[in-house]
């Protein structure tokens, strides 16, 4: 099963996106398996976004993420970074394909509500980063079933 971190950023919380991008997921039939509510520190904001320093979107990236609440979470499926990913869009809310977070919700890409890991290697990194393994919970759903071939 894939796990990929997913990352409701300040914009998403502010506007009270939580629970709708949630439902979002949950009906795609993923499974969340840690959540947390955080104020990101700056220190875990430059290690998260480190691939960014030099940029010139850098500071304001770091002011912004670090301004309000974030919620963080892994998820849980087949293909889970890809459903997720086209769950919440393109980067560019106007380029986002009708139905995703950020097409819905979004118009500027420096609020595009939403962080996803982009690939296996990302996943592993930013989980590792955000979360402690004794905070990802492995439980077996009922509807997995019924959401996904589990047979393989």
């Amino acid at each position: 099963m894939e796990r990929t971190f997913v990352m409701i950023k300040p914009d998403g919380v502010q506007r009270g996106l939580i629970g709708d991008i949630i439902t979002r997921l949950e009906r795609r039939g993923l499974k969340l398996i840690a959540a947390k509510f955080i104020q990101v520190p700056l220190e875990l904001a430059e290690t998260h976004y480190a691939i960014h320093k030099g940029k010139s979107f850098y500071d304001g990236l770091l002011q912004y993420i670090t301004a309000s609440p974030v919620m963080a979470m892994v998820w849980e499926g087949p293909n889970a970074i890809a459903a997720v990913r086209q769950t919440m869009g393109c980067t560019r809310p106007i380029e986002a394909a009708p139905g995703s977070v950020r097409h819905d919700f979004g118009l500027e890409v420096n609020r595009n509500l939403t962080h996803a890991s982009d690939a296996l290697d990302t996943a592993e990194f930013e989980i590792n980063l955000w979360f402690a393994p004794s905070e990802l919970y492995t439980w077996d759903r009922t509807i997995d079933k019924w959401a996904f071939s589990i047979d393989g």
